[in-house]
């Protein structure tokens, strides 16, 4: 296997970002004197300008902290509930079946602006409007295309023609931007420095909140200024498991981070640094698919449902859980069910102690697709999680908030960060981050080779996907595809650098020299840098 870059190595901070603008203006604010969590928000908003498409004002986001000062991970959960007139009657008069998947009553509250404050106000050391001033910039004076943007546009030109506001943004001149054309968000700008003139209130409570109000409600969707003015973004307890001499930590339900502490609990109980490519391959997916069912069955809004998570994370559970994977035969799972997603992740660290694992997304490619009126920001299309059936977990309610994807990771040895990583990916979020915990803890691999290394996702990405497809990456060699199709996988072999497995970031702390090493995924545009 062939490896394209080292990772990159820094004392006093590291950012890493999928794309190299967001990158640069995470590490300015480090040498302006900002900490982690500063670099995080500028990088964020930097994305939320060059890959509108995945992630933005209009989405949610989750994020994992090691704060110094606390010396401890702490979680943050600002993701929004559904709209409060958003019920099974409403969706069932309107003749659905099942949740829309785009459009205005697929939205659900934004939440990262929320958090984003929070953030801010606990952890950071700069004001909102400083850790802003890159993101208006580049809004304002318009950046390079760059070729990802490209293509999501034209595969969903459609989409994004069905709303004259959206088109508008994403189709000038009628058609997709050419790659390194200038792309200029002039409604965005103006949103992005009433924010942060106006602090979080501005959004929440102020003009934006009002136009993103009245352009919904003008179009028939459901969001209200009162849902918006009810959202808050919320601290709450990470969870973690032990993991090969580290404590692995990721946030608790809604969020789907509990799925990759069960799975990563089963296979601590087998000898992965001793086993054959094939062997460990088909051992993480079976683990995966375990722990997917569980999360099916039991993950939703705690607040709504009583969610297990003492049981499911107890290692007499996990026992029992790892005794029904055979060594040489594939089990069936139940039907997950689920779509894809596009999502950004990003990570950074800071000279004095402060750790953060940062994920944040529009859910699917340009979200609902919708831009709300004046604002520029395109709204999430989370609502889509959601169940119709009134007896799932995860059941559309009003207030509720869905099953998330979105899985930072962070953790920490003998209570100091050493790992903050996490990718893109909806489902193939786990997914990605057993391959890249596995590749650290068991294979021992460099952080850039652990994000590097092929990868695997199985189940649907789309409607219509089968189930039990495992998509692996070309670079497998052909006997392990053809282990794996022994045993019983549904294997399906993609190009050997698949976009669709996720975008990866990580910071690893070397564990000899004290450094800080930056890695970013070579299948995108993604960029760590260090000081």
């Amino acid at each position: 296997m062939s490896y394209h870059r080292p990772g990159i190595l820094g004392r006093h901070g590291v950012v890493a970002s999928p794309h190299p603008l967001a990158t640069l203006a995470g590490i300015q604010i480090l040498q302006q004197g900002g900490n982690a969590v500063d670099a995080a928000v500028a990088t964020n908003a930097v994305l939320a300008v060059v890959h509108p498409h995945m992630c933005g004002l209009g989405g949610d986001l989750f994020a994992l902290i090691y704060h110094a000062k606390e010396r401890r991970v702490l979680a943050l959960n600002a993701s929004g509930a559904a709209p409060q007139a958003a019920t099974l009657e409403r969706y069932r008069e309107a003749g659905h079946t099942e949740m829309p998947f785009r459009g205005l009553w697929a939205a659900t509250v934004p939440g990262a602006v929320d958090g984003w404050a929070a953030a801010l106000t606990r952890c950071g050391g700069m004001d909102l409007k400083d850790v802003l001033r890159p993101a208006i910039h580049l809004a304002e004076t318009g950046f390079p295309t760059p070729p990802e943007l490209v293509r999501a546009a034209e595969v969903e030109r459609s989409l994004l023609e069905a709303t004259p506001e959206t088109a508008r943004v994403y189709l000038p001149g009628g058609r997709p931007a050419r790659a390194g054309e200038i792309l200029v968000q002039s409604d965005l700008a103006r949103s992005l420095q009433t924010l942060a003139e106006g602090g979080r209130d501005a959004f929440y409570a102020g003009p934006i909140a009002a136009e993103i109000a009245r352009a919904s409600q003008a179009k028939g969707g459901l969001l209200t200024a009162e849902d918006l003015a009810g959202s808050h973004a919320e601290w709450v307890a990470p969870l973690s498991v032990p993991y090969r001499g580290l404590r692995v930590f990721q946030c608790p339900p809604n969020s789907q981070g509990i799925a990759t502490l069960m799975a990563l609990q089963i296979l601590a109980g087998f000898d992965l640094a001793g086993a054959s490519e094939a062997d460990r391959l088909h051992l993480m997916v079976e683990a995966k698919k375990l722990a997917f069912a569980d999360r099916d069955h039991f993950v939703s809004d705690p607040r709504f449902v009583s969610v297990p998570v003492d049981h499911l994370l107890d290692p007499q559970y996990a026992d029992a859980r790892r005794r029904l994977i055979s060594p040489d035969r594939a089990m069936a799972a139940p039907s997950l069910g689920q779509l894809d997603g596009d999502t950004i992740c990003l990570c950074t660290a800071d000279g004095q102690g402060n750790w953060v694992a940062w994920i944040q997304s529009l859910y699917s490619t340009f979200g609902s697709g919708v831009v709300a009126g004046t604002t520029g920001i395109l709204l999430q299309n989370r609502g889509a999680y959601f169940s119709l059936d009134p007896e799932h977990v995860n059941r559309l309610a009003p207030g509720k908030r869905t099953l998330h994807t979105l899985t930072p990771l962070l953790a920490t040895r003998e209570d100091q960060p050493v790992l903050a990583t996490g990718t893109r990916g909806a489902d193939g979020q786990p997914q990605t981050l057993l391959t890249i915990v596995t590749g650290l803890m068991d294979r021992g691999l460099p952080i850039q080779d652990a994000l590097d290394a092929p990868r695997w996702v199985h189940g649907r990405r789309v409607r219509g996907d089968d189930p039990q497809s495992l998509r692996i990456e070309a670079r497998f060699a052909p006997e392990v595809v053809s282990a794996l199709a022994a045993r019983g996988h549904r294997v399906t072999v993609t190009v050997p650098f698949d976009f669709n497995m996720g975008f990866a970031q990580g910071i690893l702390r070397d564990p000899e020299s004290g450094c800080l090493v930056g890695a970013a995924d070579p299948r995108g545009d993604c960029l760590a840098l260090a000081i």
